[in-house]
């Protein structure tokens, strides 16, 4: 899978743009501000309709600007593709897949892409939503069904949370119909975690071994903090069942205790839990090779790597990380890096440098 070019009107600081990126390895260079990460922010609502760094689509368009558009023009197993989102201050997004209008679920799994941004080195520290929403977001790349039934959970989720707010100190709530639902939906859900979680703790033990030279296993453990004596819950019955266990609780909190949203991912150096006692360097390591097993699960369900989008990352990893990444993608992956310092790249060959300076590129080095 690759990019071929890239046309944005009216996005962020960009008034017009239009720029053809290279089959391997793009350096957007520039000082900060100056619309480096915009360009990646585009390619990523080019893959999943939405922004990686705000929920308000106004944000995403030109001072004044009542409409943006964004264009990408790629390959999809050698078959030529276009993508056209047009956002608007008010009113919904207008998504075209090859001049025909889709929906933003029908787009996802369209352009295959991986972002990594500075923010993902906290994943292991971080808040389990984040996790969870990793995880889902890989997936939900490779199969439309699961990214369906996650957004019909939480809906249903939702419904549920309204009610138990709506009927707060009440003791008979019509729930039945919303549990025998979200049971069978968290089912399907967990199935599939833990399913593509197989595949993912191979890839990912295989990466690590690779960044440390064979001296460190690698593995991700799947919780669920409503467990019993540390058993996954994962069919609809079981489900179902806590769902009923857990509803004075639920009356009281207003909130759902039981289900796919609660769960979290837990990493393992052989029996060292690194959100606990990991260094800071184990931690990037492993959030390193992560991101590495994502292109590998991607390639193996899709039969092709997505197009890697590194954000700033380079300038968090030290030199080795930095020399085990470019080692890893060089001629294999088209990469799209945003840096301010090309020092790193001016030894390798297939690079196309891109400066970005005040809404406009220019291409070449310095």
């Amino acid at each position: 899978m690759r990019i071929n070019s890239l046309q944005l009107f009216q996005f962020r600081n960009y008034k017009e743009l239009n720029i053809s990126l290279h089959p391997e390895i793009i350096v957007l260079y520039g000082t900060n501000g100056a619309g480096k990460t915009n360009i990646l922010e585009s390619i990523y609502v080019g893959t999943i309709g939405k922004s990686h760094r705000t929920n308000d689509t106004s944000d995403m368009l030109l001072f004044n600007a009542d409409e943006a558009g964004i264009v990408v023009n790629f390959e999809k197993k050698d078959t030529p593709q276009k993508v056209n989102i047009k956002l608007f201050r008010q009113g919904p997004k207008d998504i075209r897949l090859n001049d025909t209008k889709i929906s933003q679920k029908e787009l996802i799994g369209t352009l295959n892409t991986v972002i990594f941004c500075p923010e993902d080195l906290q994943l292991i520290k971080g808040s389990p939503s984040g996790r969870r929403r990793f995880l889902d977001m890989e997936i939900s790349q490779t199969s439309a069904t699961y990214y369906h039934q996650l957004l019909q959970y939480n809906r249903l989720l939702q419904q549920r949370n309204t009610l138990l707010k709506e009927y707060r100190g009440k003791q008979n709530i019509p729930l039945a119909e919303w549990d025998i639902q979200l049971a069978d939906m968290a089912a399907f859900i967990v199935k599939k975690r833990m399913e593509s979680l197989k595949k993912i703790n191979l890839l990912i033990d295989l990466m690590n071994r690779k960044l440390t030279g064979g001296l460190e296993n690698l593995t991700i453990g799947y919780e669920q903090p409503y467990g019993k004596d540390n058993h996954l819950v994962y069919t609809k019955e079981a489900f179902y069942d806590l769902l009923q266990e857990s509803l004075p609780q639920d009356r009281h909190r207003m909130t759902t205790s039981v289900g796919p949203h609660r769960d979290d991912l837990r990493f393992f150096s052989d029996s060292i839990d690194l959100k606990r006692f990991g260094s800071q360097g184990q931690q990037r390591t492993a959030v390193l090779s992560l991101k590495l097993s994502e292109l590998e699960f991607i390639k193996s369900e899709v039969g092709e790597y997505p197009v890697l989008l590194l954000d700033d990352v380079l300038s968090e990893l030290d030199e080795a990380r930095r020399n085990n990444l470019l080692q890893f993608i060089h001629k294999r992956i088209q990469t799209v890096i945003t840096t301010t310092d090309i020092h790193d790249f001016e030894n390798l060959q297939g690079v196309q440098f891109i400066q970005c300076q005040e809404g406009q590129v220019h291409y070449g080095k310095p």
